[in-house]
């Protein structure tokens, strides 16, 4: 299979002031799939514009045809399965059955605490998405769910005709535990890991290797557990969290040597972050575009 090239464009410009124009550039551009960040607000992008996923997403889907669009990642930190079926639903329909759900138990930022609760304990959060993921499953593969759990409810929660790829979206779960991996084993069409976290202020290109290759030999023992064809599982990289940074954007050698690291290690799509300047993602957007555009033939 050949290694798909994806891309991030986050919710930060007016749509008629360059958001629109992203959009429409990374299809020109031939990117599998353009993704957004599903936050209320995100670190350093916190006290300035920052527009919500999903109508975001149904602009894109307006105004592209081929590609596919999705989240990375939406979490339970303000979301609840019942709502976010409904808007799923609408969205795959909008957009033609183009939508990937990336999906993960969500962080301590901003975030969790916007409704005005507590931030969760780890075990909390693993907790809400274990039981987060199978409902949400439910609710865009049948017609109606009724549920009572512990922490989510759906009492006859209607969700006629469903989605337009069958039996529902596929799911990119984001893990690196081994209950989050059970999900993604159990219920996604993709894993994805942005690396080891505590490798990204002090660690070496050559850890991160190591330790996704790791995360990757984990993947496959769980897999094996729950009966999962590991070939059946795509697995993404979302770049710009190891060590690495934004160096892979330096030139294109410089990506496919990154990219075809990965690749060996069984990642079957990298995804890379729309150049935005005078942040963590800052890059020359003439060596994005000739990434996006020239990478893919190399890496086949």
């Amino acid at each position: 299979m050949s290694l798909r090239l994806s891309t991030v464009i986050l919710p930060y410009r007016r749509w008629h002031e360059g958001g629109r124009s992203a959009w429409t550039r990374a299809e020109q551009l031939g990117f599998h799939t353009a993704y957004t960040y599903d936050h209320l607000s995100w670190r350093t992008f916190r006290d300035g514009p920052w527009f919500g996923a999903v109508p975001t997403l149904t602009a894109a889907a307006s105004v592209t045809e081929r590609l596919r669009l999705g989240t990375l990642v939406t979490s339970p930190n303000f979301r609840h399965p019942v709502t976010l079926a409904k808007e799923l639903i609408s969205l795959d329909d909008i957009s033609g059955g183009r939508v990937t759900l990336g999906i993960g138990a969500g962080g301590s930022g901003f975030d969790a605490t916007a409704l005005g609760q507590e931030p969760w304990t780890p075990r909390e959060r693993a907790d809400r998405f274990a039981e987060f993921v199978p409902l949400l499953d439910r609710l865009l593969s049948e017609d109606a769910v009724s549920y009572e759990g512990d922490f989510y409810s759906a009492h006859e929660a209607r969700n006629i005709p469903g989605c337009v790829q069958r039996p529902r979206l596929p799911f990119a779960v984001a893990a690196t535990g081994p209950r989050g991996m059970r999900l993604a084993a159990r219920f996604g069409q993709a894993w994805v890991t942005t690396g080891d976290p505590k490798l990204y202020e002090s660690g070496t290109p050559e850890q991160s290797i190591q330790a996704i290759r790791g995360q990757a030999e984990r993947l496959d023992d769980i897999c094996a557990e729950v009966g999962r064809d590991m070939t059946d599982l795509d697995r993404v990289l979302l770049t710009g969290f190891t060590p690495d940074r934004v160096a892979p954007l330096q030139s294109l050698n410089a990506f496919t040597d990154f990219a075809g690291r990965h690749a060996e290690l069984g990642f079957t799509e990298i995804v890379v972050h729309w150049p935005i300047p005078d942040s963590p993602f800052a890059a020359d957007e003439k060596v994005f575009e000739q990434i996006a555009m020239e990478a893919p033939a190399q890496l086949r």
